[in-house]
């Protein structure tokens, strides 16, 4: 697939030196050499600067050539690099200068020097970028013409580094004015004029890649070179991956522009095992100026927002965390001086204590500050530089603001560090040229095996990309549906947005494929509130990826074993948690003497935050004798000792001493008198007796029916008149009569009865018409008026209605009516919450005989 063609033949205009405005000649001299009219070709102070020097301190050569010596390398000599062809250069320039004025000199130059593509010559490029002859160039426009010649593909106002053009056109006016060619006022109106540059046409695939492998070849050969070689450039690009990429943009972006006013969105995928770069879309569209598409966002700087996670993590694994470290998402301010830096997560909320794989799969924003400190911002970078970032050279302004995004990165080296990821830690130069032929189909270059060099351990990246790849662990921020997976086969994938909706991120990598997402705009305007990288670009990710991921065989990722761990915090736990018995009165622990009416449990625990627990400068070894000497110790220990007294744990020393204000040697005895242990009940009332003494008295007796409290008696004889709760079963229960004294001194006693009641003698003709059984009753219509039908109510004396949630075994009684009459209409549903309930009443007849009617169950919602 032929995706562009330098034609040979040079689009050249030849110009008098007379014809060209003064504006347009200084401009040149201003930027390339200011002393083109006092030297004799050669300027030993430039060789002695950018040739000598260089070499002394042990760096490359740079530039430094006359105007004159410009000419004789374009127009005479070849891009040889060597020492003998830098003094033929010499020698040239000096014959040169001997024999020709300057204005002649000038005018070779600006007649013979390559402005970009097979434009030669200033008058052909100023038709050509600006359609206009050289004779109507501003001030301003011949700044950018003569920022051209050091680089045409760099600087092309077609390409991806405009923003470089124009700061070096500026520098060239400065340069103008400080050599006094122009006035400060000419300066300001050069600078302020607007530049409307030709509208370019061009038969390109695939422009921003084209470009980008372009500049590269100019920077290793030269313009000149590109141009008149006639050279045949094999590429990686995969053509059906860069239609897939072009297809995925242009079905989701124009929703996201819609939407979110987001303009613009990059795409670069690269091959895991070649490191090759495979698709590469800079921008939506290249030929669109209003969203400045000539910008290749794959190579330029965006701030990455949480895509730069899993780098911090990693390096916290390879440190000796785990997925199990627990950290404290509460707001914290990490500041110790200064303004206050409290980063808060994306929804605002604070989750107590998370693991690092909750909060990295979840994208947390504070817990991933605290791993980031725990990791060390300089070594973070260090590995990040490792894995080929270039753009990280400022730690000391990103902070710990780099894990959210705080630093600027290329997507390109992106998408090639989650590639190292997918290979385990096996780091491989991106490549864009596979190999470069000659006309005569001889190679003049040809792409080593490229097996790169290990960066990282396997094991930590094989953490990571288990949390990375696990859909379950992060669907409690993204919900189980989401695009970060693929039907097929397993994939690792992080989001990234910037906090102000002007950089959105998806990133990810299958074992064969790395590729990553940019949605945004190219002016660094904001996107609309809610254009996350889950929401804009991973569409975008997912469509490329479920296409093009077909080509390759399904592997999964490899996992590895943590070993054992029992480090607090590190290891997992909050803390250890103690739940211990304790007597109210005393406040000292629970013995058995002590009642269950003063035993209150009480959990106590031991919590801090990670930094009480380790050195960060070695997280598995002992922790610092003092962990107030950590500078962010107590910043991370104030909110984490807020949420221990908010949850209401109890951080103080547990009692060690046991109850001594119950004393066995004061209390009671007991003995059941009525009914007797094993004694058959056939009456559904009867009186529950017992005998009991004590030292101090007799406070009270407390009765229970299989271990649920039915009364208290607080008067001697101390009886008790039950009456069974209709849903007791016939059959075996058992009885339990409590005697305590004034201080709560007890003792209990337990006997077994044989229920045997005639059902026939609970029922009685009463009949529920309002509820009934199993009706639903809405909260708002509450309290209501029962309504019920009553037979011969001259044989009733009294009617006791009660309620029995199913939440609580306990009965309660809310009225009565004594006498009945034939219809009854009682209110109820007073302080009733939702749930199930049922309903029933105790009816004493004539001659005193208590009877239980049949129950109805209500559902209150």
């Amino acid at each position: 697939m032929l995706l562009y063609e330098v034609h040979g033949d040079e689009n050249r205009t030849l110009v008098n030196i007379e014809d060209i405005p003064e504006h347009v000649k200084q401009a040149t001299i201003a930027i390339e050499d200011k002393s083109f009219y006092s030297h004799k070709g050669i300027s030993f102070w430039g060789i002695l600067r950018s040739q000598i020097v260089p070499r002394l301190q042990g760096k490359p050569a740079q530039g430094g050539s006359t105007l004159t010596q410009q000419f004789v390398k374009n127009a005479i000599l070849t891009n040889e690099r060597s020492l003998a062809r830098k003094i033929k250069e010499w020698i040239l320039s000096w014959q040169i200068e001997k024999k020709f004025d300057k204005d002649q000199i000038l005018e070779f130059y600006l007649n013979e020097i390559p402005y970009g593509g097979a434009v030669y010559g200033v008058q052909a490029a100023s038709e050509y970028y600006f359609d206009k002859s050289v004779e109507e160039i501003t001030i301003a426009e011949a700044a950018i013409l003569a920022a051209l010649p050091q680089g045409p593909t760099r600087y092309s106002p077609y390409g991806s580094n405009k923003d470089l053009l124009i700061g070096r056109q500026q520098y060239i006016i400065d340069l103008m004015l400080e050599q006094k060619y122009i006035t400060e006022e000419e300066a300001e109106a050069a600078k302020a004029q607007e530049l409307v540059f030709k509208k370019r046409t061009e038969n390109i695939k695939a422009p921003h890649f084209v470009m980008y492998v372009r500049e590269i070849l100019e920077q290793e050969y030269g313009a000149t070179m590109i141009e008149q070689s006639g050279w045949n450039i094999i590429t990686s690009l995969d053509w059906e991956a860069q239609e897939t990429a072009q297809a995925a943009i242009d079905e989701i972006a124009p929703g996201n522009m819609e939407t979110y006013e987001a303009s613009n969105a990059s795409l670069v995928s690269i091959d895991v095992e070649s490191g090759d770069i495979l698709a590469m879309i800079g921008s939506k569209d290249y030929f669109d100026d209003e969203i400045d598409g000539q910008v290749n966002v794959a190579t330029s700087n965006r701030q990455p927002g949480s895509s730069m996670k899993p780098l911090v993590y990693l390096k916290a694994f390879e440190k000796g965390y785990r997925p199990d470290t627990v950290l404290f998402d509460l707001v914290t301010n990490f500041s110790a001086s200064g303004d206050p830096y409290e980063p808060h997560n994306y929804d605002l909320e604070e989750r107590g204590p998370v693991t690092m794989k909750q909060a990295l799969a979840g994208s947390l924003n504070i817990p991933a500050v605290k791993t980031l400190y725990l990791a060390g911002v300089y070594d973070v970078i260090d590995m990040a530089n490792n894995f080929g970032y270039t753009t990280l050279t400022d730690p000391d302004r990103y902070g710990l603001s780099l894990v959210l995004g705080g630093a600027e990165v290329k997507l390109l080296e992106h998408v090639n560090s989650y590639a190292t990821l997918a290979r385990e830690g096996i780091y491989k130069d991106t490549s864009p040229i596979l190999e470069i032929r000659d006309s005569d189909g001889e190679v003049v270059w040809k792409k080593d095996d490229n097996k790169g060099r290990r960066v990282m351990d396997k094991e930590p990246i094989r953490t990571l990309t288990s949390i990375l790849s696990d859909n379950s662990a992060r669907a409690y921020a993204f919900g189980e549906n989401n695009y970060l997976t693929l039907p097929d086969r397993q994939v690792a994938a992080k989001t990234g947005t910037t906090n102000d909706y002007r950089d959105a991120w998806l990133m990810g990598f299958t074992p064969n494929i790395a590729t990553g997402v940019w949605v945004g705009n190219n002016d660094n305007s904001e996107m609309k509130r809610g254009a996350a990288g889950a929401v804009v670009a991973a569409p975008i990710w997912n469509k490329f990826m479920r296409e093009y991921t077909k080509k390759y065989d399904i592997q999964n990722f490899k996992t590895h074993e943590l070993g054992d761990c029992d480090k607090p915090m590190v290891c997992g736990g909050v803390g250890e948690e103690t739940k211990i018995k304790i007597d109210k009165k005393s406040g000292k622990l629970a013995t058995e003497y002590t009642p269950y009416t003063d035993i209150e449990e009480r959990s106590y625990r031991d919590v801090h935050t990670i930094l009480h627990y380790v050195n960060i400068n070695d997280p598995l070894g002992e922790p610092l004798s003092d962990p107030n000497n950590e500078p962010q110790y107590n910043l991370w220990e104030t909110p984490v000792l807020a949420w221990v007294e908010e949850e209401g744990y109890i951080t103080e020393e547990p009692p060690t001493e046991y109850d001594d204000y119950h004393d066995p040697e004061l209390q009671p005895s007991i003995r059941w008198v009525d009914p007797d242990n094993g004694d058959n009940i056939t009456q559904s009332n009867f009186t529950l007796r017992v005998d009991a003494d004590a030292p101090r008295g007799i406070d009270r007796i407390e009765y229970f029916v299989d271990d649920q409290k039915v009364g208290t008696s607080y008067n001697s004889p101390f009886d008790f008149n039950y009456t069974i709760n209709p849903f007791l079963s016939n059959g075996k229960h058992y009885l339990k009569a409590i005697a305590f004294d004034d201080r709560d001194n007890f003792k209990e006693k337990t006997i077994s009865i044989n229920l045997d009641v005639d059902i026939s003698n609970r029922d009685f003709n009463i009949v529920w018409l309002e509820p009934s059984n199993g009706d639903t009753i809405s909260i708002d219509d509450l309290p209501m008026t029962m309504r019920l039908s009553v037979d011969n109510p001259e044989n009733i004396k009294k009617i006791d209605f009660y309620y029995l949630s199913s939440d609580n075994d306990n009965s309660h009684w809310f009225t009565y009516v004594e006498p009945p009459g034939e219809n009854l209409n009682i209110p109820w549903g007073t302080d009733v919450s939702p749930g199930i309930y049922k309903l029933y009443m105790v009816v004493k007849d004539e001659n005193n005989n208590l009877l239980n009617t049949p129950a109805i169950i209500v559902n209150v919602e």
